[in-house]
């Protein structure tokens, strides 16, 4: 079955040039983190978005180095392509015409920060690996989903390594860590769509697999009145 580490598009600017859009690499995505918060703290949805364009002129450092000021950016993107530039890159999603909610604060619910992620211990893990001069040079060639999926094949390798060597003790490593069997995590994706790897977690008790379990999303709870 195909799989992908992360979404990508293409985005088309005025003049017609078409752009190949990936996560923006860590380097990048430190600086537009930094000035995303700007758009948190905006005073009206008119200066939210100005913020967001501000935003989107980092990322063309990745993308179209060209690009270099916010004259060059507003000859360049309209508002539209300015929201599906932020949704490839970084994952941020703003809808302009969400009639519930402005701009800030779809900004203030839907932008992570740094403030809760171990991004040092993180690539500290990575740059084991050997293949980078510099965290620098990590930093440039890494996107945060490819560091997030290159550290867990990472661990996935060091856990069977080890598992391995306690095999040949008569050691079942996987009954003693309580990691879960990689057949039912499958099935658990496969019935949560996706939205989840654990077999006890109630996004996998779906279609027939909830009819199993006797209820689940998508079947409803139902019940039976009593006299």
């Amino acid at each position: 079955m195909a799989t992908t580490i992360y979404d990508s598009g293409f985005i088309n600017l005025i003049d017609g040039t078409e752009l190949y859009i990936t996560p923006l690499k860590i380097k990048y995505l430190r600086e537009f983190m930094v000035k995303f918060e700007e758009v948190k703290l905006a005073v009206n949805d008119h200066d939210a978005i100005t913020k967001l364009a501000e935003c989107c002129l980092l990322t063309m450092r990745q993308y179209c180095p060209a690009i270099k000021t916010m004259e060059d950016l507003e000859d360049s993107l309209d508002l539209p392509t300015v929201y599906l530039l932020l949704d490839l890159s970084t994952g941020i999603k703003i809808k302009p015409d969400d009639e519930d909610k402005s701009v800030k604060e779809q900004a203030e619910e839907g932008g992570s920060t740094w403030d809760t992620l171990d991004l040092a211990k993180l690539e500290s893990e990575v740059f084991l690996l050997g293949i980078w001069k510099d965290y620098q040079d990590l930093e440039e060639s890494l996107s945060m989903p490819e560091l997030t999926s290159t550290l867990e094949s990472k661990r996935e390798i060091d856990y069977q390594e080890k598992k391995f060597l306690a095999a040949i003790q008569g050691v079942d490593l996987d009954a003693q860590s309580g990691k879960p069997d990689a057949w039912e995590e499958m099935k658990a994706r496969v019935f949560s769509g996706g939205a989840s790897s654990d077999p006890n977690d109630i996004l996998s008790l779906q279609g027939s697999n909830a009819a199993k379990a006797g209820f689940g999303l998508g079947n409803g709870l139902g019940y039976e009145k009593w006299d």
